[in-house]
């Protein structure tokens, strides 16, 4: 699975509509929080339809549909799945026989959005994933977490990398149902558009570019030459 890269030039924008707002993204195109969350959303699914052998992707699913409207094909969101929990749509989907990979991003862009909601939002992964596991316990479920570096101050990232930390690193299918495969925090500069280099600390498994080895190495371990990758 290719490295997921976000050029600074590619946040540069959002950067700028995010300081004409007094720090914070609207919720209106263009340079939304949805616009942001949509960026990486197709990144991530780039990437996976490219490990896949380089397979449709179909950017606009339908919010309701329970199969995808191509065979075999990478969907970029809204991608419904019927968990042992509840419904729910995810941004990013892989499902040929049901879910094999599912994507949720989140984005917190102000610094009150943080200091309300990210405890909150650490609770609804650990649904999410409970609630894809319980009924695909295969499944690799992957998460992103983006959040504007003014707008976390050093404990909270503390605070908050290693709660994700503990939420990740699902490798095998007995493992709890309530951590995910793979999960990424981008924390990211408004002035320059790049993304941290410091936090996550280099060796976490929250880092980025470590995200699409993290993806290809577990599904390989799953589903390698199973259809429709048979014989590859």
């Amino acid at each position: 699975m290719p490295a997921l890269t976000i050029a600074p030039e590619q946040l540069l924008d959002f950067g700028v509509a995010w300081t004409a707002k007094g720090g914070s993204l609207g919720r209106t195109s263009p340079f939304s929080s949805s616009d942001l969350g949509r960026l990486f959303d197709v990144t991530v699914g780039r990437a996976l339809a490219a490990m896949l052998g380089g397979i449709p992707i179909d950017y606009a699913p339908s919010a309701t549909a329970l199969k995808p409207a191509q065979p075999d094909c990478v969907e970029v969101g809204p991608v419904r799945v019927i968990g042992g929990v509840r419904p729910q749509n995810f941004d990013v989907g892989y499902r040929p026989d049901g879910i094999r990979f599912t994507f949720d991003s989140k984005t917190l862009n102000d610094a009150k959005s943080v200091g309300k909601n990210w405890q909150n939002m650490v609770n609804d992964l650990a649904t999410e994933a409970t609630m894809v596991h319980t009924r695909f316990p295969h499944a690799v479920v992957g998460f992103m977490v983006i959040i504007p570096a003014p707008c976390i101050s050093p404990a909270r990232l503390s605070a908050l990398v290693q709660t994700l930390e503990r939420l990740t690193g699902r490798t095998n299918v007995s493992d709890s149902f309530h951590r995910a495969e793979v999960a990424a925090l981008v924390i990211w500069n408004p002035d320059t558009g790049e993304l941290s280099g410091e936090a996550p600390r280099a060796d976490s498994p929250l880092r980025l570019e470590s995200f699409s080895a993290q993806v290809q190495a577990i599904y390989n371990s799953r589903y390698k030459g199973l259809p429709p990758h048979a014989g590859e």
